[in-house]
């Protein structure tokens, strides 16, 4: 048992682990990161005197070679990573069946939530009724999939769906389902600690909860009872000093530092913020900060527990005996922040915040922030040609226009004052008589329903509908990819080669992330993209020409137009009511539609061989191979820099052209009403046929061709699945190669389910993000990463080229060195390279074949049953 002290608070005496007592001294030395991964460790059941020993060597900067355990309170998930989790364990279910076992057992041992948010698309905009049409939409689309989904919630007791139009995930872990401390029926509590299958998951780092984003295949694991294995983390301290001056905003602070970041390079490590900024930032400020944690490529973006953290639990309606608790408990801990402190970090760099400007990133990376006023000069950059400067908005859309503007995203329309902020400027802009471009497709899609009650009651919500910024829904929306269909004035200007850009309140702007046809995407606080809305173009400096003219012909500014700090604290005061945060959940969950909704009464779910979105798994089976041992194979894909999960397994609107869409519509599918990707993350039919089909997908054995073809080797073109099958009935193996920062993005399991598929065996890449590589693990797939100067898209691969490489099963370790070797004929090149490998647990995953062949052998042991494969 771990050592616990008592704490007193006003209503119960509470146990707690004694993490001064334990670690002594040592304790005031960590980042509170490294104090909260210490406390779960202990208590699951890990040895205090070793763990102190490897804080210890930690602190001296040792390599301690020690893996801590951690185990969650629960699970987060939403509609579209849920889907190919359920259905993997449908068909695990179905598998221990015909081995002659109970598929009840196969059911999550922790609570899971799951937040159907993912789905929905901006149909209707800028008019009364959208948010209504839109749902409906939502749900007749994907009727299919979310039956399934509530079929699964009722044979798995821990599963609860939310359904849609309650919210995005991230603003109901803050607002509904994160208590910072959860406190058991026998007066036993602890730090709550979560896990969730998106990459933004660090967004509740905001409020002191420590949690981050896995991928599905993890989350299959650690629904089952498996503790998550990590190697000692690397932390960063951000210290943090003064305050944002008047006119900056959360946004602009989460995107410089997200360019400072991801220079300083943080990948997989732990970032933590210290100093006496940080109680200058309301919890809502943090929050958009932790949130982009995956664009700077950290695990997490942690933010400690204080008074800013219990006051936004009492703001949204905590009971009080919890919030009275917490204080009381993070102190006898040791967890309780201090401004003054200065914990030892691997590394840290230091931010004064009154030196920063209003600011936007892209027009392709989140990480590329820039100054505001200098959005057309990173057009100009970004296609080539000069774009002179517009003294006035023009009649058409322009060359340089925007198509879209977005208030949109968790990341944003989570902070009340950001959502006021952009209330209050569109009333302005009424008030002045300016109006959007007409060419541009506007939409607000807030993240928790609340925001009606609180706009409303500000007397906001009438002013942003003038201005085209009327309520959609409660969801992703445009962040994800699902803007819908663009203006036809839009696809005109495609059609002439115009430039056409995004500007929206999201995290991610990657080309043809907002929308397969726009390549260009500006991130933006959401007053700042109702002022490009507004503006209608890029090709002015926002902050000094006007935006547009009034009545009387007198200019029209963004400084006549921007609140001040006191008004937003104002209406924020007078709208903001704790009530509505759950009330407005409530009235969400009473969803006639979706309640409508079939559910199979079996406990096993009946495939229908015939279904467009849903077909029983491949993978869902015993392991057949390994990628262990000696391996000679042949290169699949020749990648560069920066391939996203995106570029690798879309999200967005189908093709009717494309290999997917000629499936789908050989089976009845209607051409002009495919659905997205994402919704078909059940099928794994439509998923292999959608890999690596971005446009910004090169491969570079063939860069001639279009993304997702290959030219065989006597001359014909083939799509990217058909080679791979032919690579298959041959017997042969293939690879992956690729540039630095492979898989950065969404935590998107299928991008590694989909090179399962295609037969790979091994990535080989100069880096890879965190969660994909954890992914690829899960899918069996041997990630290596390279160590010397070869840079794959340079090295003049071929298609004919052998790729030979060796490690073997029984002595591997975590990081070890290997060799890599191309054979052309009589040319040999040895490329050096070392097994991004981190811990042995992923080691035994791989052993097993992957995450679904291992779950599936422990419950087949447990029940003395076995499968042959």
């Amino acid at each position: 048992m771990v050592a616990s002290r008592s704490v007193q608070t006003s209503g119960a005496s509470l146990a707690v682990t004694d993490l001064p007592e334990i670690l002594g001294g040592l304790l005031e030395r960590l980042p509170h990161v490294l104090r909260l991964l210490a406390e779960n460790h202990l208590r699951c059941g890990g040895d205090a005197d070793e763990l102190r020993q490897a804080l210890e060597q930690k602190l001296r900067g040792e390599d301690t070679g020690f893996e801590l355990m951690y185990r969650p309170n629960r699970l987060l998930m939403h509609d579209t990573t849920c889907t190919p989790a359920l259905a993997d364990i449908a068909g695990l279910r179905d598998a221990l069946a015909e081995a002659g076992a109970d598929p009840s057992v196969l059911a999550p041992s922790l609570p899971v939530e799951v937040s159907v948010d993912h789905s929905l698309a901006v149909d209707v905009f800028a008019r009364a009724g959208a948010p209504q049409v839109n749902l409906r939409n939502e749900i007749a689309r994907n009727a299919e999939r979310y039956s399934f989904m509530k079929w699964a919630s009722e044979v798995m007791e821990t599963v609860h769906v939310n359904p849609p139009g309650t919210g995005i995930m991230h603003t109901l872990n803050l607002e509904q389902y994160a208590t910072l401390l959860e406190i058991g029926t026998d007066g036993r509590a602890h730090p709550d600690m979560m896990l969730g299958t998106d990459s933004h998951t660090p967004m509740i780092n905001g409020i002191g909860v420590l949690g981050w984003g896995i991928g599905g295949l993890e989350a299959e694991s650690v629904m089952f009872g498996q503790t998550v294995s990590l190697a000692m983390p690397e932390v960063i301290g951000v210290r943090l000093d003064g305050r944002l001056p008047e006119g900056v905003t959360s946004t602009d602070l989460a995107l410089e530092l997200t360019h400072r970041l991801r220079v300083l390079d943080v990948t997989a490590a732990y970032v933590e913020f210290y100093g006496p900024g940080v109680t200058t930032l309301s919890a809502d400020d943090r929050a958009v900060i932790a949130n982009m944690a995956p664009e700077y490529g950290a695990t997490t973006g942690f933010f400690p527990a204080d008074a800013n953290s219990v006051s936004y639990l009492k703001r949204t309606g905590r009971p009080e005996a919890l919030t009275a608790a917490i204080e009381p408990a993070f102190r006898a801990m040791g967890l309780w922040f201090d401004p003054e402190a200065a914990p030892h970090f691997d590394r840290q760099i230091a931010l004064d915040l009154g030196t920063l400007e209003p600011t936007l990133a892209g027009p392709r990376r989140p990480q590329d922030s820039l100054p505001a006023r200098a959005a057309r000069e990173a057009v100009e950059t970004a296609v080539g040609r000069d774009l002179p400067a517009l003294a006035e908005r023009p009649a058409e859309l322009p060359d340089g226009g925007i198509g879209v503007a977005a208030i949109t995203s968790c990341t944003n329309t989570s902070d009340p004052r950001l959502l006021i902020a952009a209330g209050l400027l569109a009333c302005k802009a009424q008030e002045r008589g300016l109006s959007p471009a007409p060419w541009v497709k506007t939409s607000l899609a807030p993240g928790s329903p609340s925001a009606t009650s609180y706009l409303a009651r500000a007397g906001l919500l009438s002013g942003l509908e003038a201005v085209g910024f009327g309520i959609v829904g409660f969801g992703c929306t445009t962040c994800i990819g699902n803007s819908g269909p663009l203006p036809e004035a839009v696809e005109d200007a495609l059609a002439e080669g115009k430039a056409v850009a995004a500007v929206l309140s999201g995290n991610r702007n990657f080309p043809g992330r907002v929308h397969a046809k726009l390549d260009l995407g500006f991130l933006a606080s959401p007053p700042m993209v109702v002022a490009f809305a507004l503006l209608g173009h890029l090709r002015a400096d926002i902050t000094r020409d006007p935006l547009g003219h009034d009545a009387s012909g007198a200019p029209v500014y963004l400084s006549d137009l921007w609140p001040r700090a006191e008004e937003i604290e104002s209406a924020m005061e007078r709208a903001f009511r704790a009530e509505d945060v759950h009330a407005d959940f409530r009235e969400a969950l009473d969803n006639r539609d979706w309640a409508a909704l079939p559910a199979p009464a079996t406990n096993r779910f009946p495939w229908d061989p015939e279904s467009r979105n849903l077909r029983r798994p491949k993978f869902a089976r015993a392991a057949s191979t390994t990628a262990l041992g000696a391996l000679k194979a042949r290169p699949l894909l020749v990648l560069g820099d920066d391939m996203t999960t995106d570029h690798i397994s879309p999200a967005g609107w189908i093709d009717p052209e494309s290999a997917a869409g000629t499936w789908l519509i050989e089976r009845g599918g209607d051409p002009k009403n495919l659905n997205v990707y994402a919704s078909y993350r059940g099928n794994w039919e439509v998923m292999l046929r959608g890999l690596f089909t971005n446009r910004s997908a090169i491969n570079h054995l063939n860069p001639d061709l279009p993304p997702a073809h290959l030219r065989g080797e006597t001359g014909e073109v083939l799509k990217l699945h058909e080679a791979a099958e032919r690579f298959e009935d041959e017997g042969t193996p293939v690879v992956i190669f690729a540039g630095e920062r492979y898989g950065m993005g969404s935590s998107r399991d299928w991008a590694a389910k989909g090179a399962a598929l295609l037969g790979v065996r091994a990535v080989i890449a100069r880096s890879f993000e965190r969660i994909h590589r954890t992914n690829l693990i899960g899918m069996g797939i041997l990630p290596i990463e390279i160590t010397d100067g070869f840079i794959p898209s340079e090295g003049g691969l071929q298609l004919a080229d052998e790729v030979s490489l060796c490690v073997e099963a029984g002595g591997l370790q975590p990081r070890q060195k290997t060799e890599v070797v191309v054979t052309r004929g009589d040319l040999v090149r040895r490329i050096e390279g070392r097994v991004a490998v981190e811990t042995e647990q992923e080691i035994e995953t791989l052993r097993a074949g992957g995450v679904l062949p291992k779950i599936l052998a422990e419950q087949l042991s447990r029940t003395g049953d076995s499968l042959s494969a």
